[in-house]
């Protein structure tokens, strides 16, 4: 190669890099020009803002604010449904929990252990206003109680699918801890989901969320919420180390999955009661990240972990293992999730299930039970 064209060659090499580089240097600056200009127009007093480049559809980024803005307009789409639950035991004493309301015909959710004992029942709006509450049913084992108010109410919440909560996910705990820090709001994230602890009645609550959401003893019957402003759970139990114990237990909050809760209160707003179906299996939730993570054979539907024995399960031949994926025609997925979609049936319909077995679809016929009240 000649002087001449190893000098030509040099000399274009130079400029494309000067052209990168002024490239990079206006996006930057053009970055840093959006990001300015939108953290000037913020309300005088106000904190300044994350900004967060995201991929925009048509390729380059668009800067969105950060998850603040998230957690205040999920605290103020729920906030008015929350009340404080106030039960007179009579003799001078009254205990207190928190509820929400689901419906706009004055229905809330609480704990049943919050009504417990009640000679009486009423509620605090989140504006102080007081009114009487009327108890439409419990149910002990899930540990949820149903109330009606009249009258107008300030607001409602709807349901979110518990079954698709993400451990690490931004939730707010809202209620009235010690009964006198009305409408308290709380942020933590979904510890952990699927866990299990017995009760004092020998009875073994499934499927709780776990929370570091600050929960203290008048946050029951509270909501959990997403940040999209559904109710996730209903909260009820916190774990604390006892006086004998050398380890120390914070951020253990436990709250009842709204799928539960859903089909629980439901029951409870029809029927008064709760006829609790037993197929008598344990199983974990399998959603499209889960079957593709394990490769399973199904993106939707619950996993057999266990099969008791003398049960409906082991009588229709479930194994441990195979993937319930529907019950008769309702297929498990992001709407329609396997405990709401059991509950809708009684003790003793028999039922047809859909399973995934060793990548091949089995159909099984199961004659539901009672559960077992012990």
């Amino acid at each position: 190669m000649s002087i001449r064209r190893i000098v030509i060659s040099f000399l274009a090499v130079i400029a494309m890099s000067g052209a990168t580089l002024f490239g990079a240097v206006a996006g930057g600056a053009a970055v840093y020009a959006a990001a300015y200009s939108r953290l000037n127009a913020a309300p005088a007093g106000s904190s300044p803002q994350a900004i967060v480049a995201e991929p925009a559809a048509s390729g380059g980024s668009t800067l969105n604010v950060d998850i603040n803005s998230a957690v205040e307009d999920a605290a103020a789409k729920v906030g008015p449904a929350v009340v404080t639950v106030i039960n007179d035991l009579g003799g001078g004493q009254r205990a207190s929990g928190s509820g929400v309301f689901i419906s706009a015909d004055g229905y809330l959710v609480t704990n049943n252990h919050v009504v417990e004992g009640n000679q009486s029942l009423q509620v605090i709006y989140q504006d102080g206003a007081t009114v009487d509450a009327r108890l439409i049913g419990t149910d002990p084992y899930a540990d949820i109680a149903v109330l009606k108010v009249a009258g107008q109410i300030p607001a409602y919440a709807a349901f979110g699918n518990s079954d698709v909560l993400r451990q690490g996910e931004t939730v707010l705990a809202i209620g009235s801890p010690l009964g006198d820090f009305r409408n308290t709001v709380t942020v933590g994230v979904v510890s952990a989901t699927g866990r299990a602890l017995d009760t004092a009645a020998n009875f073994q609550m499934t499927d709780l969320i776990q929370t570091d959401a600050a929960i203290n003893h008048g946050n029951s019957g509270g909501p959990l919420v997403n940040l999209a402003g559904q109710i996730v759970g209903i909260n009820t139990l916190v774990l604390r180390s006892s006086g004998t114990s050398s380890d120390q237990a914070e951020g253990l909050g436990f709250a009842i999955a709204s799928n539960t809760v859903q089909a629980t209160a439901q029951q409870l707003i029809e029927k008064g009661f709760v006829s609790h179906p037993y197929l008598g299996i344990s199983w974990d939730s399998v959603t499209p990240d889960i079957a593709q993570r394990y490769r399973l054979g199904a993106d939707w539907g619950v996993y057999v972990t266990t099969v008791s024995d003398d049960s409906p399960a082991a009588a229709a031949g479930l194994r441990k293992g195979d993937i319930i994926t529907a019950v008769d025609d309702i297929h498990i997925d992001e709407t329609h999730a396997f405990i709401n979609t059991l509950w809708a049936h009684a003790a003793g319909e028999s039922v047809t299930l859909t399973v995934v077995r060793d990548q091949q679809t089995l159909t099984l016929t199961a004659t539901l039970a009672e559960r077992p009240r012990s």
